[in-house]
């Protein structure tokens, strides 16, 4: 029987990492705040948030999640693949490096281009473009994702929730995703010093 290595980090931030995907993603009863966000939604946005930080065990992941989610709620057919990968393309440019002409331009395109995904599932652009903000600390396209965001819910509680589950979904992600693309670079680094136990 082949001996099971030790992750590099350890068994106990493996189990960490796996509970908060869990309370994140599914739920802990007694410890997980009821979801406002649906499981799709949330996984809709962890695939925008691989993509964007390009780690490819998060990216298929998470695909099969949103695929998975999909057959659940019984989702009608739409490119979300191509709608996101779209969305986080374009979001990759900073609005604060952009000249005053370039961030209006930017501003009618994103319109346009959240209003195509806003038509397949309500909201959804506007929560991975906060994301995003989150992710890079980017104030100005959080502000203007916010009003959006805003504007479409009345109940400040809801509101609240949805924000929380954006901000939990980027905490994971960002740990996750920086732990499943530097992994091989770490191994390949210690295999070069004769390390082969990890």
């Amino acid at each position: 029987m082949k001996e099971t290595k030790a992750p590099l980090l350890g068994w106990a931030f493996n189990d960490v990492l796996n509970e908060l995907h869990q309370l994140i993603f599914s739920g802990i009863p007694g410890e997980s705040d009821p979801f406002e966000l649906t499981k799709l939604e949330r996984e809709y946005i962890a695939f925008a948030l691989a993509c964007y930080y390009q780690c490819g065990r998060c990216l298929e992941f998470h695909e099969r999640a949103v695929k998975l989610a999909r057959r659940k709620e019984k989702s009608t057919e739409w490119k979300w693949k191509e709608e996101i990968v779209n969305a986080t393309l374009f979001l990759h440019l900073d609005g604060q490096k952009l000249s005053d002409l370039e961030w209006q331009q930017w501003l009618k395109t994103w319109g346009a281009l959240a209003k195509k995904i806003h038509s397949q599932h309500p909201g959804l652009a506007f929560y991975i473009a906060y994301a995003i903000g989150i992710a890079r600390h980017d104030k100005n396209l959080m502000d203007h994702v916010f009003d959006f965001i805003s504007a479409s819910v009345s109940d400040n509680n809801k509101l609240k929730d949805i924000i929380r589950d954006i901000d939990g979904v980027v905490i994971f992600m960002k740990a996750a995703t920086s732990k499943n693309r530097s992994d091989p670079t770490i191994i390949n680094h210690l295999k070069s010093r004769g390390i082969e136990d990890v």
